[in-house]
C-alpha cells in the first residue's frame, strides 16, 4: 500500500513495545518454584508472588485465568496493565527476584496508576518476606 494513500486510513501502526525475553518468566518450572516457595503478598488489585531468582534484574510472570474474565479481551487488557506497570516501574523494584502477578479479585478492572503503585509497594513487601524465607533455609541445612 502506498504510504501517502495509508495516511489518515489507520493503517499506520506505532511499533510493538514487547518486553524483552530476559525480563519475563517464561518457563512452567519458574512458575512452579514461585508458587512452591515465593512469598505472597496480596493488595486490592493484584497479589505478587517473589521468588529469588539469582539474576541482577526482576522478572514478571502472569498468571490471569477465566475466574478473572470470561472474555478473552478483557482477560488481555488485565494483563497489559500489569505488564505497563511492571515496565514503567522496573527501577523501583527489587533487583534479582520473579514476580509472579495475579489479580485479586473476579472482574477486576484496574488503573495503570494505582497498580503501578500498587505492584511496587507489594513487591518490596513479598521480596522482603522471600529474603527471610531464603535466609531460614539456608541456616537449616
Amino acid at each position: 500500500m502506498d504510504p501517502e494513500a495509508a495516511e489518515g486510513t489507520g493503517a499506520e501502526r506505532a511499533p510493538r513495545q514487547r518486553l524483552p525475553r530476559a525480563l519475563r518468566i517464561v518457563r512452567q518450572a519458574d512458575f512452579q518454584r514461585a508458587y512452591r516457595e515465593g512469598s505472597r503478598a496480596k493488595g486490592s488489585i493484584l497479589t505478587v508472588v517473589a521468588v529469588p531468582n539469582g539474576l541482577p534484574h526482576p522478572r514478571i510472570g502472569l498468571s490471569v485465568g477465566r475466574s478473572v474474565w470470561k472474555s478473552a479481551v478483557r482477560r488481555n487488557r488485565v494483563r497489559r496493565i500489569f505488564r505497563e506497570a511492571f515496565r514503567l516501574s522496573r527501577s523501583e523494584l527489587p533487583a534479582g527476584f520473579d514476580l509472579v502477578l495475579i489479580p485479586a479479585s473476579p472482574r477486576l478492572e484496574p488503573q495503570l496508576v494505582a497498580t503501578r503503585e500498587e505492584l511496587v509497594r507489594l513487591a518490596r513487601k513479598a521480596a522482603v518476606r522471600a529474603s527471610g524465607k531464603a535466609e531460614a533455609r539456608r541456616r537449616q541445612q
